[in-house]
């Protein structure tokens, strides 16, 4: 028995080893391709594409052999899913390693830099005006950054790699409280990473991605409650949800949303299933009161806290449907998949394939539910719950094809494809387990990887433009783009000139150097507050009487030029703001005179005048006069 036990012992550290060995060097091997990647999309030399994909494959594959291989322990295991969530973060520690490069970075870096300033929470957001009243993620960045004396972006990258790893690990958790099998966590794990939001949008500095960690990990409590036999532990186990619950509604509102739906369908699916089995009646009532104790702190936090929330949300999902009838219906104006693009073909097809592999994949996963009946009925009725949830993944890919429900659709996958990859792991191990002999093994494992592969590649190309994934030279219209050094040096100025925190007119790109780095308050527009219209105005022709007004009484200082709108368009295709009303035909939607016409109003002057930015300062006595008199 010694003898067996020491021999066991053996093969273990001998496995081990060359599992360290082997993602050693595949880390190191395709952390030089990323570079190289990278270097060649910065030096504008061809072949970034391949070179990323490459990269990642060098470590995926390899490491997704180790985490579901049969004969790897439970230490192991856990250490590669570590690495694993580790190296996955390389892509986008790479691409801006120094500082805030995505919309929605600048706006939290800014919220989080001051907090730390000024030690305020719930203070208004000039880029994204919601986040304010969601401090979860800024607190515990400038929290940590002046425990630590880290800079706050150093600190943000600390707290995003952290919960990086947890979403890994809490995805296999979740799906090994359903089955007993760990290599069914292992393929959950990776199978969720394929999603489109996993290697750059929650990987950003954004409040979703701290939040969807606590999501994932409130999920397992909750489970963990619906399971637990004694009342007290039971308690226990709500409790935590309930504080878990309150750190994802103070962190991120979608996210708050989604668990809430989520635990909802947790408790259909234990209601249903508890008609035919009793001893399942007490977890669907736990299921109901988690759904409840997230349902209440959503909308306590929503009305009391944040009551703005629906109103921010509310015009993306309701034009969205909009448009989406009117595509039904014939109409025109949808959006056109890789209008444009400059990613590959084998990208572009990869993108189309890949949610067809996750719906047959989604559909065999239904199979392999129905023929396991045996299965205890609180893995058969949480089984299905995901099940429904991943089917949601399907129906909001449609919704990409409108302009306004785009940034929507993508937004979802993330919380999805958590039921997909919960869903589809154990057909994935079925399958395996099902492979006699070692060469249709070895023919199993690699048609499965080839298919990984190939959805990796195509949920990403789908849901980030090259723009996001690679540098490259500035372009205009472009939010990883934006911070040019003319734009840069502008914005600098004016801090340092006028001081901080001042009221501005801007676009969308310029808006955020000026709101991020230059510490002011820019505003780019909305349908209550039209800022836009100042640029629109023809020459010659009055301004809006109204938005002059709300100019001044809002004391508004400066207004924002960048001329380049009247020579160039915008490579996402706004302007100002997703729901703007400007034509976009491929031509700008602006002349010179309209962006010239400010030098010969009466009530605007300008203090700065580059190549392509200007800074204009409003005159509000000389803006009364007009207003009254009937401005020009």
């Amino acid at each position: 028995m010694a003898a067996r036990r020491t021999g066991s012992a053996r093969r273990a550290g001998i496995e081990a080893a060359a599992c360290a060995l082997t993602l050693a060097a595949a880390a190191a091997a395709g952390s030089a391709a990323l570079v190289t990647a990278y270097r060649r999309a910065e030096w504008g030399e061809a072949g970034q594409f391949a070179w990323f994909w490459a990269g990642m494959l060098i470590f995926t594959l390899p490491a997704t052999f180790w985490a579901v291989r049969r004969t790897s322990g439970p230490r192991l295991r856990l250490a590669v899913l570590i690495g694993y969530g580790c190296f996955t973060y390389l892509p986008k520690l790479l691409r801006n390693p120094t500082g805030p490069l995505y919309h929605d970075e600048y706006a939290h870096w800014g919220q989080s830099h001051d907090i730390l300033l000024d030690g305020l929470l719930f203070q208004q957001n000039a880029i994204v005006r919601v986040i304010g009243d969601y401090p979860g993620l800024h607190a515990t960045v400038a929290s940590l950054a002046a425990l630590t004396g880290l800079t706050v972006w150093h600190a943000a990258l600390l707290i995003l790699v952290l919960a990086h790893v947890l979403v890994v690990l809490g995805v296999a958790m979740l799906a090994g409280q359903l089955w007993p099998d760990p290599r069914v966590g292992a393929a959950a794990a990776i199978i969720y990473s394929l999603n489109s939001s996993f290697l750059f949008f929650d990987t950003q500095l954004g409040y979703e991605s701290l939040a969807i960690g606590v999501l994932i990990w409130a999920l397992v409590a909750g489970l963990r409650a619906v399971r637990a036999g004694a009342t007290g532990v039971r308690t226990g186990w709500v409790a935590l949800v309930l504080v878990l619950a309150v750190a994802i509604t103070a962190t991120h509102h979608l996210t708050a949303l989604w668990l809430t739906g989520m635990f909802a369908l947790l408790a259909l699916a234990c209601t249903v299933f508890s008609i035919r089995h009793r001893a399942l009646v007490a977890g669907a009532r736990t299921a109901w009161a988690l759904t409840c104790v997230a349902a209440v702190v959503v909308a306590v936090w929503m009305s009391a806290v944040a009551p703005r929330t629906g109103d921010y949300l509310d015009p993306y999902l309701g034009r969205a449907l909009d448009q989406f009838g009117g595509l039904a219906g014939g109409d025109s104006g949808g959006r056109t998949l890789f209008s444009q693009s400059v990613a590959p073909w084998w990208e572009q097809k990869a993108a189309f394939i890949a949610p067809v592999c996750a719906l047959l994949f989604l559909a065999g996963a239904a199979v392999l539910w129905w023929r396991r009946r045996d299965a205890d009925p609180l893995t058969r009725a949480a089984s299905a719950a995901m099940l429904l949830l991943g089917a949601l993944y399907f129906p909001a890919t449609l919704l990409i094809l409108t302009p306004s429900g785009a940034e929507g659709a993508r937004r979802s996958w993330a919380f999805s494809y958590l039921g997909i990859a919960v869903a589809v792991a154990p057909l994935i191990i079925a399958f395996l387990n099902r492979a006699r002999g070692r060469i249709r093994s070895i023919m199993t494992g690699a048609v499965l990887l080839a298919v990984c592969a190939l959805m990796l590649v195509g949920n990403n190309a789908a849901g980030m433009n090259p723009s996001y994934r690679f540098p490259g030279p500035p372009v205009f219209g472009s939010d990883t783009r934006a911070a040019t050094p003319e734009v840069l040096a502008a914005a600098t100025w004016l801090r340092q000139t006028h001081g901080r925190e001042a009221r501005l007119v801007a676009d969308r790109y310029t808006g955020l150097i000026f709101g991020s780095y230059g510490e002011q308050e820019p505003t780019t527009g909305s349908a209550t507050f039209p800022a836009y219209d100042l640029y629109l105005t023809q020459p010659g022709r009055p301004m809006p009487p109204g938005l002059l007004h709300q100019l001044r009484s809002w004391r508004f200082e400066y207004l924002i030029v960048d001329r380049r709108m009247a020579t160039e368009v915008p490579d996402i295709k706004i302007y100002f703001e997703t729901n703007e009303p400007i034509p976009h035909d491929g031509r700008p939607a602006f002349t010179p005179a309209q962006l010239t016409k400010f030098d010969q109003l009466p009530w605007l002057i300008k203090i700065y005048d580059g190549p392509n930015v200007a800074i204009y300062r409003f005159d509000f006595d000389s803006l009364g006069r007009q207003t009254r008199g009937g401005a020009r």
